[in-house]
């Protein structure tokens, strides 16, 4: 019996033990669990706070509106227009490809766009919609939304397309807009420029100012759910609209210098302001529609501006290369006068100069007779400037058409200016390794040889000499919002005015009575011009050429000489200056002259009209105030 009692006891025991170990370790687990809690909940509570409410809002970025560019008298260049595109987010459709097929039944997609969209859904987020195609017409819109049931993942934006209302009349001053390359957003730090179909600047103004027009990146605060689809918006920042960048152009005046040129294959011009170096008219023909390049311009368009013989994309004032000709004697008399040469100094010109051995011509046949400086000028005869030249040799003309502007890039805010070639002796030991000849100087004087200018070097050289040797630069910016670009107080190149005198006497001479562009002259009193012509050979005149009397409209176009002329006006107290190249033109004051008369006329009698209107109290407003937007192609 004692012996069950105590089987009864150690049983028990056991029990208790067992029960005391689960107990304790029940006890643990508790202990171990509440202070886990303890720990996420109140240690680490607002850390994982912060996390559960980043995966609950997600912050997308949006394309602030492109700031405008107006012109002196706020007349808009470039705006922005509604449009309407197709897009497609990948998660919202089980097969891209197969929405892609229906798509593209109710829009024209090529196979490159197909390409383009597949890269951009692998590159970019499920839940990021990817640009299929913009600018849509109504009823290609109307088309995809009654077919929205069958286009999962398709859905119509409403943005914004940039629009240039004057055309292809200020295409190479303003550029265009294109849509970020690969290697643009491999280098970008902004990250508007990942969102799909943000378009940049790519040429012209809208190169040049593209950060400050771009504006900055709004954001739209977005609810979303666990696996990042949109449930609402919580937010929305609409950032800041880029800019408004005024220019110096005047849009009247630039429509009329485009149309002007239209009537030769090739043709430059410009017109500047000889006292502050605005810019009043810049063109270039042909030209381009840079609304092609804002919508994205079909294939064979480029592929036909590519072949043109007549390079529409090249903005031919600051990135064409010419000899400038005649236009250049004024730099070879002034080296002259500077060099101490009396400007009275006769020199007789039987129309050819022996010098070397060989025998340079006077493109008058017969010769000029008896001439002095100011007969050299307004006659152009080229055996003055022969023997001138040998008198003060090449780097005295060198350093003297440098300090006008020649030879280098002017600085002028447009980006793709190139540069030209004033050479000297240094010039050509550097270049080719070779000494210069006394031959070569006299090729210089006239403006032939080794030198190459832009028009927009050739505007520059002019204006410094109307307005008396100050060293304006060339710009296009007026202002960018509402603070000023422009600057008026310019150094002194170091001439003696007497000297400038002389040369705008002779210059003004050119335009009088038996000078060489006197029928290109202007007639309204007060408006009269002072100019110098230009006629530069493309390619050598054969002897046989010469002895069979070739007339040079009669060779092949391209091999035509360049038709050149620079004139400023008015002549007794210059206010603008231009500079005009027709290509393969062949007569400088016969074809070239004309077109710089009527530029130097038109701004005149438009600053004439302005004065009375704003005398009477109607004057439009120029502060950049205006609005209304012009007619596509036409001016106000």
């Amino acid at each position: 019996m004692f012996n069950a009692i105590d089987r009864d006891a150690e049983r028990q025991r056991v029990m208790n033990r067992r029960t005391l170990v689960l107990g304790g370790l029940k006890a643990a687990a508790l202990s171990t669990l509440a202070a886990r809690l303890y720990y996420l909940q109140v240690i680490e509570g607002d850390h994982y706070t912060t996390l559960a409410e980043d995966n609950r809002i997600s912050l997308r970025l949006l394309a602030p509106s492109r700031g405008i560019i107006v012109d002196r008298s706020g007349v808009p260049l470039a705006v922005n227009e509604q449009n309407f595109r197709a897009v497609l987010v990948s998660e919202r459709t089980d097969d891209v490809d197969e929405t892609l097929d229906k798509v593209v039944k109710l829009l024209p997609i090529s196979d490159a766009d197909r390409r383009r969209v597949l890269r951009d859904v692998d590159r970019l987020r499920s839940f990021a919609p990817v640009t299929l195609r913009e600018n849509l017409t109504w009823d290609q819109v109307s088309a995809i939304e009654v077919n929205l049931p069958d286009l999962p993942g398709v859905s119509i934006e409403v943005g914004q397309v940039r629009s240039y209302p004057f055309g292809e009349q200020a295409a190479h001053i303003l550029g265009y807009v294109g849509v970020v390359s690969e290697t643009e957003l491999q280098n970008a730090r902004d990250p508007l420029l990942s969102l799909p179909g943000f378009r940049i600047g790519k040429s012209g103004v809208e190169r040049s100012h593209d950060m400050a027009l771009r504006g900055t990146a709004g954001t739209s605060q977005l609810e979303v759910n666990a696996v990042g689809r949109v449930v609402r918006e919580l937010a929305r920042n609409d950032g800041q609209p880029g800019h408004q960048v005024t220019l110096t152009i005047d849009a009247k005046l630039q429509y009329y210098a485009q149309q002007r040129l239209s009537e030769h294959p090739s043709a430059a011009a410009v017109v500047l302001d000889v006292n502050t170096g605005g810019i009043l008219a810049l063109a270039s023909h042909p030209s381009f529609d840079p609304n092609q390049f804002a919508m994205g311009i079909p294939q064979d368009v480029y592929d036909g501006l590519i072949k043109n013989e007549a390079s529409p994309l090249t903005n031919k004032v600051v990135a064409g290369h010419y000899a400038p000709g005649s236009t250049f004697k004024p730099m070879t008399a002034l080296a002259g006068l500077e060099a101490g040469v009396d400007p009275t100094h006769r020199v007789f010109c039987s129309g050819s100069y022996d010098f070397g051995g060989h025998t340079f011509h006077c493109y008058k046949k017969g010769g000029h007779g008896s001439v002095d400086m100011f007969d050299a000028i307004r006659w152009s005869c080229d055996v003055y400037f022969y023997d001138l030249s040998r008198r003060i040799g090449v780097d005295r003309i060198a350093d003297m058409a440098r300090r006008f502007g020649l030879g280098d890039k002017t600085g002028l805010d447009l980006p793709g200016e190139k540069g030209g070639i004033i050479p000297d002796t240094k010039w050509k030991r550097r270049t080719y390794k070779e000494n210069w000849y006394d031959g070569e100087t006299l090729s210089v004087a006239i403006g032939q040889g080794y030198v190459l200018a832009t028009p927009i070097q050739l505007a520059v050289m002019c204006a410094r000499l109307a307005n008396g040797g100050k060293a304006v630069q060339p710009h296009l910016t007026k202002a960018v919002e509402q603070e000023s670009a422009e600057q008026t107080n310019w150094p002194d190149i170091g001439v003696k005015p007497e000297f400038i005198q002389r040369v705008l006497a002779g210059m003004a001479g050119v335009t009088s009575a038996g000078g060489t562009a006197y029928a290109a002259r202007i007639t309204q009193p007060g408006m009269e011009m002072g100019g110098k012509s230009g006629t530069a050979q493309v390619r050598r005149i054969t002897m046989a050429e010469r002895n069979a009397g070739l007339l040079k409209a009669e060779r092949p176009w391209k091999d035509r000489d360049n038709a050149l002329f620079i004139a400023f006006a008015p002549v007794q107290a210059p206010k603008y200056a231009v500079a005009v190249i027709v290509e393969h033109g062949v007569a400088g004051g016969a074809v070239a002259g004309p077109i710089a008369r009527d530029l130097l006329l038109e701004v005149q009698l438009m600053e004439a009209a302005r004065a009375q209107q704003a005398d009477a109290g109607t004057a439009a407003p120029a502060d950049g105030t205006q609005t209304t937007s012009a007619p596509r192609g036409t001016p106000r």
